[in-house]
């Protein structure tokens, strides 16, 4: 089935483009604090240049795709939970994470629906699906349907780890 019919796994719809983020953003949430549920961050490009290294900016901001095998978290099976590098959004955890082998870190679902959002993604001649940040716009990476991994979904969000900030679980006390 492709990726484009499955509304109970992607229940928001494919959009042709990415809308601008709130540029009034979230006046209460401090910087380096995830905003407050639901208010989207509003900042100027010259804001996130400031805030993100250049390999950051590239991808996070400008789409761009790390080299594969080369990211931090491609080959990490810590437990915890994956932000948004750029917002601190809660996207995905270690327990969807999956060793897909391709040199990305994979998962076969995000944290919660609704905190990343579907792009359709026509560039470089492919017809694929972009994934990015619900709350920051930030793009993250694709999500690939039916390739035959067998985890429960039958999908793969290929993410940059540029693009997310692994918190460890807490293990003290178990």
């Amino acid at each position: 089935m492709s990726i484009f019919n499955r509304s109970k796994s992607m229940p928001q719809a494919i959009a042709g483009a990415a809308s601008a983020a709130d540029p009034a953003g979230d006046p209460a949430a401090a910087p380096g604090e995830q905003p407050a549920a639901g208010k989207p961050v509003g900042k100027t490009d010259a804001q996130w240049r400031e805030e993100l290294t250049p390999e950051e900016y590239r991808v996070l901001r400008q789409a761009g795709t790390e080299r594969p095998y080369t990211g931090e978290y491609w080959d990490t099976h810590t437990r915890g939970v994956y932000q948004c590098r750029a917002c601190g959004t809660e996207l995905f955890t270690s327990n969807e994470k999956f060793d897909s082998h391709c040199g990305w870190p994979s998962f076969w679902a995000p944290l919660a629906e609704g905190t990343v959002r579907y792009i359709h993604d026509r560039t470089m001649g492919m017809d694929r699906v972009e994934v990015r940040c619900a709350t920051c716009d930030s793009h993250l990476g694709h999500v690939f349907d039916g390739e035959g991994y067998g985890t429960p979904t039958d999908q793969r969000f290929c993410i940059n780890s540029v693009s997310l900030k692994l918190v460890p679980a807490d293990d003290a006390g178990k």
